[in-house]
């Protein structure tokens, strides 16, 4: 149980830092990129796939279950 929580915690935290910044990265479009040429930017960014590890974290700590062994 207490793998569950360090876990959640742990997700949770990577996909705040990789949101916040995708989050930033909107200033993009008020210079002049497009949504196309901004998706195409994340692409290459490593905050995407940190947002979307953290993710895949939380989600694997809630749903996933973790049996004891008898």
């Amino acid at each position: 149980m207490l793998f569950r929580f360090i876990g959640l915690f742990i997700g949770f935290g990577l996909a705040v830092v990789g949101g916040v910044s995708l989050v930033a990265y909107l200033n993009l479009l008020t210079v002049g990129y497009t949504l196309a040429d901004y998706g195409l930017f994340l692409l290459f960014r490593v905050e995407l796939y940190v947002f979307f590890l953290g993710l895949v974290i939380v989600w694997s700590m809630i749903y996933f279950p973790f049996t004891k062994k008898k």
